[in-house]
């Protein structure tokens, strides 16, 4: 058996004010997962614990990103995460606080003939 990718989950979440990257990454994630229902493991005979997430996160200040806040969003597998530069920062008019923007992916493997 070898795992293949069997779906690509994408999403985009924000911290309007605060600037905290973890919180944007969550939301990101989230995004992704929450608009999808996926019956593949189960059509596949497979436990949906099986899923194996490897989740990408881009964001500003990537070093910022509580991987582990990320990771407890996923409902179910194992997963890991990988964050690099990317997203938005978007000063108020004021230059006192910004909007931060993070993008994520999700690729969810199982292990299948």
């Amino acid at each position: 058996m070898t795992m293949k990718r069997m779906v690509l989950e994408i999403g985009m979440g924000t911290d309007i004010r605060g600037t905290d990257p973890t919180k944007a990454a969550v939301r990101a994630l989230r995004d992704a997962l929450w608009h999808n229902s996926l019956t593949i493991a189960n059509a596949l005979d497979l436990d949906v614990d099986s899923m194996r997430v490897a989740v990408t996160i881009g964001v500003p200040r990537p070093g910022q990103v509580d991987k582990q806040a990320v990771l407890a969003v996923l409902p179910h597998g194992t997963g890991t995460v990988e964050v690099v530069e990317g997203g938005l920062e978007i000063p108020n008019d004021g230059g006192t606080d910004a909007t931060l923007m993070a993008h994520a992916t999700a690729a969810v493997y199982l292990d299948v003939a």
